[in-house]
This record gives structure tokens, C-alpha cells and sequence, in this order.
């Protein structure tokens, strides 16, 4: 039996959406319906991402395109602006946008790093959520913030990073206590590998994501990489009417990753 999701009439608002996960999660809700705010720093890819919105859209919505930097507290402020401008509402709040920062704690511009990467990955989804609340009261909305398997385990050479998301995963809950009485649920969804530009945008080369990936085929218990779609659906149900009993969780979406290198089945 298969499930059908319809959000027509809902307004979504995904951070990060111009590319990877972020644009993934879009075109899925325009698909279902929605109607989507596209954001990122590149105009072209930003404009890109809604193109793709609009052909799949089935009344044909034109999404809201917003050029915004998630560390600018007034960019925020304007994304918020200008959403409740074209729409007059919000119902769903995605909180993918993130960044990767390299270095350990004795690199000379650790500290540099530790600040970019918790402004990006955790301070821009707290005053996001703050001032977006005032909306999502009105709608009964949620919010679905995208955090990594990199909060449940160490990972040389990104311990902010690890900090940042395993901050966030605790954000989550906190804010799935707070806002539930005023009928705002919030989740977190834990990613795995999923190869997208976060990492050539680090740094790493080309090269080296197609030898990552090609490790995580072999290691992980589904034989595949993750990909985008993977996060959009869960997305997709969270934000649906099928997910109103759930609030405060964190779902592990890695491919058994976690599972099996966790598994003691070499015990005699």
C-alpha cells in the first residue's frame, strides 16, 4: 500500500536548498504540492533548484527564490521577511544549510574554524527557530533540523563539526519540549555518507570522494551511498500529517552504518 502526500497549501522553508540534500528536500515538497522558499549564497544555483521546483509542481507554484547567508543574522531576519511576504505563512521549517571545517585543536586557527562551523551548522538554526516561531504557532507547523552520524561518534580532523551536530541533535529535543505545547513539533534527522558538494567545498578532492564513496559501498549493509531522495523522504513524512504523534526524535538515516559498526558479531 502506498502513501500519498499532499502539501498543497503548506509553505516550506528549506535553508541550504540550492544544491545536494537542501535542493533534494525542495523539489520534493514543490512535487507534493508545496510551496517552497529555495535560499543559498549562489544565485544561479538558487534559481536552478526553484526551475526544477516549478516543472514538478502539479498547480504549477512558483517557489520563492532568496539569496541569504545563514551566518547574517539580518539575511535570516529577511529570509523570514520575505517569505511571510510572498505567502502570508510558514508551516515547515528545514534546517539543512551546514558547512565542513577541517583542523584539530592544535591548528593555529582552530578557534577560527570552531566559530565558522558552530555559526553555520548550529547558530543559524537557533535564531532561525526563534524567529520563525511566531509563524508556526499560527499553523500548527514543525520544524526538521538535518544533523549528521558525526554527533553520535568521533571523526578525526572535524571535531567541531561533531560538536556542532551532536549540539544540535540536543537543540532538537529541547525545542521538541518547549514548542510542543504551543503545537509546534520538531525533529532531527542524523545523515550518513551522502556524496554532495559539502566536501569539495571543504576541500577534498574529487578524487577522494569517489574512493570515499566507493569505500562506503562496500562497508555499508545496503551495498549503496546515500543520496539526497534518502533525506527528502524522511523529510517528507515528518512534516506530514502521518508524523503528528512524533516530536523530540532523532532518525538515523546511514544505511545501517551505526548498526553494524556497532555489531559485536565477532564474539565466539
Amino acid at each position: 500500500m502506498s502513501v500519498t502526500y499532499d502539501f498543497t497549501g503548506k509553505v516550506a522553508l528549506i535553508t541550504g536548498s540550492s544544491g545536494g540534500i537542501g535542493a533534494g528536500i525542495a523539489v520534493q515538497l514543490a512535487q507534493s504540492g508545496a510551496s517552497v522558499v529555495v535560499t543559498g549564497r549562489n544565485a544561479d544555483k538558487v534559481a536552478e533548484v526553484a526551475k526544477q521546483c516549478l516543472n514538478v509542481s502539479p498547480k504549477g507554484v512558483k517557489p520563492l527564490e532568496v539569496l541569504a547567508d545563514v551566518t547574517k543574522r539580518e539575511d535570516l531576519r529577511r529570509l523570514v521577511d520575505q517569505t511571510i511576504g510572498r505567502f502570508g505563512k510558514l508551516d515547515i521549517v528545514v534546517n539543512n544549510a551546514g558547512a565542513l571545517f577541517f583542523g584539530t585543536i592544535t591548528d593555529h586557527n582552530f578557534y577560527d574554524n570552531y566559530a565558522k562551523t558552530m555559526s553555520v551548522n548550529l547558530d543559524s538554526v537557533v535564531y532561525l527557530t526563534h524567529i520563525c516561531v511566531e509563524y508556526l504557532e499560527k499553523t500548527n507547523g514543525n520544524i526538521i533540523n538535518i544533523s549528521s552520524m558525526a554527533s553520535k561518534r568521533t571523526v578525526r580532523n572535524v571535531s567541531a563539526y561533531c560538536m556542532a551536530k551532536s549540539a544540535l541533535d540536543m537543540f532538537g529535543q529541547c525545542m521538541a519540549a518547549e514548542l510542543g505545547p504551543k503545537r509546534i513539533r520538531v525533529n532531527t534527522i542524523n545523515v550518513g555518507y551522502i556524496p554532495t558538494g559539502i566536501y569539495e567545498s571543504s576541500g577534498v578532492s574529487r578524487d577522494s570522494v569517489e574512493a570515499y564513496t566507493e569505500l562506503y559501498r562496500q562497508r555499508l549493509p545496503v551495498g549503496r551511498e546515500g543520496r539526497p531522495i534518502d533525506v527528502a523522504q524522511a523529510v517528507h513524512f515528518l512534516a506530514s500529517d502521518h508524523a503528528t504523534f512524533i516530536t523530540g526524535a532523532n532518525l538515523v538515516i546511514d544505511g545501517g552504518d551505526l548498526a553494524a559498526n556497532t555489531c559485536l558479531d565477532h564474539l565466539s
